[in-house]
């Protein structure tokens, strides 16, 4: 950038500053949320709740399904895409 660009942008760089902070937010976010580890660790409880008999058999069946749907998804968002 030449200096002529950066006075001219200058009245901008709160915005960027701004939208730089917002995307490490995001960033951070979607890495907390597409970790594994703890969708493993609910499982684990979860078989652990079924053996000492505190849930039944559907239910630790309906919420293992979804737990199961779940790590597909990180699964897939951290595959890089075959397509290209």
């Amino acid at each position: 950038m030449g200096l002529f660009t950066q006075i001219l942008t200058l009245p901008l760089a709160p915005v960027r500053g701004t939208v730089w902070v917002l995307e490490r937010v995001v960033e951070a976010a979607e890495d907390e949320y597409y970790d594994p580890a703890p969708v493993e660790r609910e499982l684990a409880a979860l078989e652990r709740a079924l053996l000492a008999g505190d849930i039944d058999e559907e239910t630790f069946d309906r919420r293992e399904d979804e737990l199961l749907d779940r790590l597909d998804e990180i699964r897939a968002r951290r595959q890089p895409d075959d397509d290209t």
